[in-house]
């Protein structure tokens, strides 16, 4: 059975009933639904099929309405319930129905019933509990699990009874932000870029009967160089297996073997798997005792490799690719962690495909597996980030020049790397993820290096981001700026590509569609669309030359609001806030051969580069071409004091003002190619060709950025001698002024 079929398989699944005693369930005191909320039952709540890599034909949703209480720590089950809660919305959500946070100084306590389906053996599937939870079946304790973020499963059938109702109680506590556990930007106080707690069960919880012998699972890694692809059927040794695979429903291919050893099939003529054509493969795969399930795999390559300027880019497919997306931070209004249906999680994906990314970014959080399957079938790349660490009153947070990791205990240590070792194990198979993100900026960032050595080491197929933003440690295959708004870009490097990890956070409130009514913020914010539109074109235009000059990706801040956080292209709702084909337009781009950057006016940053200045208020027409300047002094840009990048400065400056002039020769007239202003500027700078202004920039950069220049100052260039002029002004703090003018020549075909 294919992965097309497998979906076939949720109209028959076992969705437990409710019963005429229970009561009406309605979403807790919302502050704002999805459109998705009005389509969530209560009798059948996320009713798909689980895990689509691992199908089986029978199983039993247990989802639905159960009994829960809010105890304290040392109570035992309790004798009387709080009410209902429906699961799989984690207690703090308004889906649950109760709308309450729990904790660290209390237990979540939960009771459900349900009928023993026929088999031979009965497993229980927790798809995600949010933190330690135990479990028990019929006052049995059959489980007992640390970790938020990966599924676990458990043998129930000692615990059942022969005859009447199999009684479940699940206990969870959940620390949050007290605690030294991976939990993302879950804060119990939420506020910023944090959010609201979540405790408890968030992913879907079902049965399934197996037999004594059966598949536990798979290992699925494409060799896209062989065409062919390697599985490691997770059962006894002694068992033979056999694998079809398929194409469109017809058998290309068939592999035979044993259990927990590798099984290598050659695929004739194998179709990639890219965001462009996301070409899946069936499997199924049986023993020959008879058990059998249904799974897929995607051909496709992901490595760093020159390109034919010697740039160190990645490439899918043994072809280079920039990859483009938003920060995802997948968080529901309604449902917290957990989207209202399956539909709302496939919307996301579609969405941003339809923005035109090829790519996203899942921020300190995993997904249940149906998100990773939809990326897999609509072409979505992923970095999947590793939830946070952070402990309050803890020195878990390593800033961005500091030389010493977090501070961790043994085990916490110990903790993480289990959590990340489940992290990946749970999601190996998906074609989808291309880069591991073991750590966000300097959020619990301990043994950096040894992190990322093992995460490497432990999956050698992907690419692994080291680490995202901050203090950089000089490992990892990527190295990854964050700036806000930027765009910005560290300098190409021979063994690591140059990847631009966070970036834009334009903020628009949305009337109708926030958290709440104010307070609300963005790293820049905007009053309407047309601004929001207008500043986020101007990144773009600004991204486009760091492409040329070797940046490998690029992560826009964000896919949606989340709570008072209103940086999305999406309200908290998901209402788009930009038109979606015009993004697409503006992005498409970005996907072809980057343009070549000829430089025609060198800035300060390979070495310094001559001007004429004075720091006293120049007669009028300081910036035409044919102004005498020869009583200005002549200094080295860059020009300032005080600014991070201190080797860049050449010429102290330290007065409010500042007039530059520098002459240029061309050769030839740009023609139809783009001109750029490479500037930083600290603050606010006027900058004029020729005595026509190209750009006017208020505020001040923290690097160089990238910035068209206008109409009006590339007609006034002239072959042979030109002259560009800067004033630039300072009112507070450190102070920096540079420039450079650069030629974008697109690719040739």
């Amino acid at each position: 059975m294919g992965h097309r079929a497998a979906l076939v398989l949720i109209l028959v699944a076992l969705v437990r009933p409710l019963s005429a005693a229970e009561p009406a369930w309605a979403p807790a005191q919302p502050r704002l639904l999805t459109p998705w909320a009005k389509d969530v039952s209560p009798a059948a709540p996320l009713p798909e099929y689980p895990r689509p890599q691992l199908v089986r034909e029978r199983w039993t949703n247990l989802n639905g309405l159960w009994d829960y209480a809010i105890t304290g720590l040392d109570a035992g089950v309790p004798e009387a319930w709080d009410g209902k809660i429906l699961v799989p919305f984690a207690v703090e959500s308004a889906l649950s129905g109760v709308g309450k946070q729990v904790g660290p100084q209390a237990a979540l306590w939960y009771r459900t019933s349900f009928e023993r389906p026929a088999g031979e053996r009965l497993h229980l599937h927790f798809g995600a509990v949010d933190w330690h939870a135990q479990v028990w079946v019929n006052g049995v304790r059959v489980a007992e699990h640390r970790g938020g973020y990966d599924p676990f499963s458990c043998d129930i059938t000692a615990a059942l009874v022969d005859k009447g109702r199999q009684t479940l109680v699940v206990r969870v506590w959940d620390p949050s932000d007290f605690g030294g556990q991976p939990r993302g930007k879950q804060k119990s106080d939420p506020g910023g870029i944090f959010y609201t707690p979540v405790t408890g069960i968030w992913q879907t919880v079902w049965l399934e009967p197996v037999p004594r012998a059966h598949i536990r699972g798979l290992k699925i890694t494409p060799r896209f160089a062989d065409s062919a692809v390697e599985v490691v059927v997770d059962a006894p040794a002694d068992e033979e297996v056999s694998i079809d695979v398929r194409d469109a429903g017809r058998v290309v291919a068939q592999g035979k073997g044993r259990g927990a050893a590798p099984i290598v099939i050659e695929v004739p003529d194998a179709k990639p798997w890219s965001p462009d054509a996301p070409h899946l493969y069936d499997l199924a795969v049986r023993l020959a005792s008879g058990d059998a399930v249904a799974s897929y795999f995607g051909m496709r390559s992901i490595e760093l490799r020159k390109d034919e300027a010697g740039i160190q880019r990645m490439f899918l497919n043994g072809r280079p690719l920039f990859q483009m997306g938003p920060l995802d931070q997948g968080w529901w209004p309604d449902g917290l962690y957990t989207a209202p249906t399956d539909e709302a999680l496939k919307f996301d994906i579609e969405i941003t495909k339809q923005m035109g990314f090829n790519m996203a970014r899942k921020h300190v959080k995993s997904e249940p597996a149906r998100w990773y399957s939809w990326c897999d079938r609509l072409g979505l790349l992923v970095w999947q980030d590793m939830p946070s660490v952070l402990v309050r009153g803890k020195r878990h947070n390593v800033r961005a020049s500091q030389a010493e990791d977090a501070d961790f205990t043994a085990q916490e240590r110990i903790g993480f790397r289990e959590e990340l070792k489940a992290l990946i194990d749970a999601r190996y198979n998906s074609p989808c993820i291309v880069v591991w993100v073991p750590f966000n900026e300097g959020w619990g960032q301990h043994d950096t290096n040894a992190v990322l050595a093992w995460t490497k080491e432990y999956d050698p197929t992907r690419l692994v981001d080291g680490p995202s933003g901050w203090a950089d440690r000089g490992a990892g295959d990527l190295k990854d700026m964050h700036v806000y708004p930027g765009p910005g870009m560290f300098p190409v490097m021979p063994e690591r590509a140059s990847v631009l990890g966070e970036y834009g956070g334009l903020g628009l409130a949305v009337p109708g569609h926030l958290w709440q009514g104010d307070k609300n913020w963005g790293y820049v914010s905007f009053k309407t669309k047309e601004e929001l539109a207008d500043n986020y074109r101007q990144l773009l235009d600004k991204l486009s030359p760091l492409v040329a000059k070797g940046l490998a990706a690029a992560v826009y801040t964000q896919t949606t609001d989340v709570e008072v956080e209103v940086n999305g292209l999406l309200t908290y709702d998901r209402v788009p806030k930009l038109d979606p084909a015009q993004l697409a337009a503006w992005h498409a781009p970005f996907y072809r051969p980057p343009p070549r950057v000829k430089t025609l006016v060198p800035t300060a940053e390979e070495a310094g580069q001559p001007w004429r200045y004075t720091v006293q208020k120049p007669a009028a027409g300081w910036e035409q071409a044919e102004f005498d300047a020869a009583a200005w002094q002549e200094g080295t840009a860059g020009f300032g004091a005080a600014i991070p990048r201190a080797a860049l400065l050449r010429t102290p400056w330290s007065t409010s003002d500042i007039w530059v002039r520098r002459e240029f020769t061309l050769d030839a007239l740009p023609g139809d190619a783009a001109l750029l202003l490479a500037v930083f500027h600290d603050e606010d700078a006027e900058v004029y060709l020729n005595g026509v202004k190209a750009a006017e920039l208020p505020g001040f950069t923290t690097d160089y950025a990238h910035v068209p220049v206008a109409a009006e100052a590339v007609r006034a260039l002239r072959k042979g001698r030109n002259v560009i002029a800067i004033h630039c002004r300072q009112t507070d703090g450190g102070q920096c002024l540079d420039a450079g003018l650069l030629q974008l020549e697109p690719a040739q075909p």
